[in-house]
């Protein structure tokens, strides 16, 4: 039986007890969500890319040094390969190849969801207006979330074969319905 986003979510809270990584665990799976329809078979795919969105960071709270090792080990005593392949894959740093459209999106999605959600951090208004235009200028800005890997950044785009800005487009309108729940609204 298929892990539900009921049971990953439930996984993912007892294994993340920092709320800021809860938060961009959702907004991970809110883009993975919105990344079914647009780079992959839509309805079919959403709930697998959305945990897959979730459940990237699981073990990065508690276990950073051993980060994907637990959260890869955990769903593939699940069976869940899938899921185990793509967050192997989105962690570059093991050098695992992006076989497939959930490989590459979860990499174009990880990265650049959370220097949107810093860039409208720092906004009064939040991300309800935010253009690409100001989140390129950000990325450009080593010093500003200089823990986003940029090139992971640029290397999803071109797994995917998309322009950085229309990313950055579709993920800022993919997280705008939620950014009171991910406290993405600003203090206008």
């Amino acid at each position: 039986m298929r892990l539900t986003r009921d049971q990953a979510w439930v996984h993912l809270c007892a294994w993340t007890p920092s709320d800021a990584l809860r938060r961009h665990a959702r907004a991970v799976e809110v883009s993975m969500r919105g990344a079914a329809y647009r780079y992959g078979n839509g309805a079919e795919d959403e709930e697998l890319w959305g945990i897959a969105g979730m459940l990237h960071d699981a073990d990065y709270d508690q276990w950073p040094e051993d980060h994907p090792h637990r959260i890869v080990a955990w769903l593939r005593e699940r069976g869940e390969e899938e899921l185990a392949y793509a967050i192997s894959a989105h962690y570059t740093k093991w050098g695992v190849p992006h076989n497939n459209q959930l490989d590459k999106a979860l990499l174009a999605c990880d990265e650049l969801t959370g220097f949107i959600a810093a860039c409208a951090l720092v906004r009064p208004e939040g991300i309800t207006t935010m253009k690409p235009k100001s989140v390129l200028k950000k990325l450009k800005d080593k010093r500003f979330a200089a823990g986003v890997e940029r090139d992971e950044v640029r290397a999803g785009c071109t797994l995917l074969n998309v322009e950085l800005k229309e990313h950055v487009q579709f993920l800022i309108d993919a997280l705008l319905p939620h950014a009171a729940e991910l406290g993405l609204e600003g203090n206008h």
